[in-house]
């Protein structure tokens, strides 16, 4: 006997390298975890709870594996300056950048930086995302830094909703310290205060960035306290971010626009996942995109992710990325939804989910389409007709 069974839908498993496509499916739950999928005719027993979902496709949940969700204040105004010619990158070096949101954010309490990032979270959840990171890294000190980690962890209190937490203290110099001393207090101080937070340790490699050196000393420190790492790779430049996160076994190395080919072959080999984050991309203009086909003759796998932030890319939609992933990078349909699946767990070390299959985790995106190309195709709307969490309905 199933506790619940999900029928009359059409199913992309992921399984295999493709979209994995049963028609005509049914999932089955026992508890919080999957416990068969397949035809419907093939359904081997009753459930408990049985729903009709009327041809919607059932995906699993969608996951998002890199946010900078949690922040105050916003950006606007230097979005009018750049409309005016003024670079990213000149902003950052005149003390604008992360280091205006460190200011509002350092100003902000807890429940202020909680309660302002519930509707982006709202947003992305209407959306099917069932699976959630949230890094902080606009703090630059203990105290907000760890505040920034409570209140993502917050966010998955409130709504039904995995939230795994990435601290991103090695973003930028905040005043008052050198380039060194700030690496120094974020391996003495900030990394052991705020670890008891975070799932994972995030780092900035980039000409604007930390140093490969300086980053190589963070993650150094992040294994020795027994978290995973992930990198801001390779954005701007090529500064060897991708071999770099290779390296130290990442879970992922993420934007990588001007990673060369020899890097993304040391992260297929390593199992770090690419994630590319076109988003950003677009808000910020680059026309240097990622080097796809390099990624593809290498292995590497590759996640899509909305990167909301303030700064870079203020966008509340999963589903966009989708697009953008396939019209600015041209991905396949196959690789851009996996890119939000099966790879994006992949990313976030979490094999119990992203892929429709007994024994993993009963997350589920159901969407009102007549094929999975569309979540690609649409730009704006929303087509998803529900969610399920562990099981749940949510």
């Amino acid at each position: 006997m199933f506790d619940a069974v999900w029928t009359n839908a059409n199913l992309a498993t992921m399984a295999g390298d493709g979209l994995g496509i049963i028609e005509d499916g049914a999932v089955a739950s026992i508890g919080q975890d999957i416990a068969w999928v397949g035809p419907r005719k093939n359904l081997p027993g009753p459930a408990t709870a049985t729903y009709d979902c009327a041809g919607d496709w059932i995906l699993p949940g969608l996951i998002d594996c890199h946010t900078h969700l949690v922040f105050a204040g916003d950006r606007a105004e230097e979005f009018e300056r750049r409309l005016t010619g003024v670079t990213y990158e000149q902003i950052a070096r005149e003390g604008g950048g992360i280091l205006s949101t460190v200011r509002a954010t350092r100003a902000a309490t807890e429940e202020t930086l909680a309660a302002a990032a519930l509707p982006r979270l709202n947003a992305l959840l209407a959306e099917g995302v069932t699976t959630i990171e949230i890094k902080s890294g606009y703090g630059l000190d203990l105290a907000t830094e760890t505040a920034m980690l409570r209140a993502a962890r917050r966010l998955g209190e409130a709504r039904t909703v995995t939230v795994r937490t990435s601290l991103l203290a090695a973003h930028a110099v905040p005043p008052g310290f050198t380039q060194a001393d700030y690496i120094a207090h974020v391996i003495d101080t900030i990394l052991p205060g705020a670890a008891p937070y975070a799932d994972a340790v995030d780092a900035f490699c980039d000409r604007i960035g930390f140093t490969p050196a300086e980053t190589d000393a963070v993650f150094d420190a992040a294994r020795a306290l027994g978290l995973p790492v992930k990198l801001h790779a390779d954005q701007l430049c090529d500064l060897g971010g991708a071999a770099l996160a290779a390296r130290h076994g990442a879970l992922s190395a993420d934007h990588l626009e001007h990673a060369n080919p020899a890097g993304l072959a040391a992260m297929a080999a390593a199992g770090t996942v690419a994630v590319l984050l076109p988003g950003a991309g677009y808000f910020i203009r680059e026309t240097h995109h990622p080097d796809i086909a390099a990624m593809r003759e290498s292995g590497v796998r590759m996640a899509l992710a909305s990167d909301i932030n303030p700064g870079s890319c203020p966008a509340r939609s999963l589903l966009l990325m989708l697009n953008l992933g396939c019209t600015l990078y041209r991905l396949t349909v196959a690789e851009a939804l996996r890119g939000v699946t099966c790879h994006a767990a992949a990313a976030l070390g979490l094999p119990d989910r992203g892929m429709l299959a007994p024994g993993l985790r009963c997350d589920l995106a159901l969407f009102r389409v007549n094929r999975p190309a569309e979540l690609c195709y649409w730009i704006g709307g929303n087509p998803c007709a529900g969610r399920v969490v562990g099981g749940m309905s949510a």
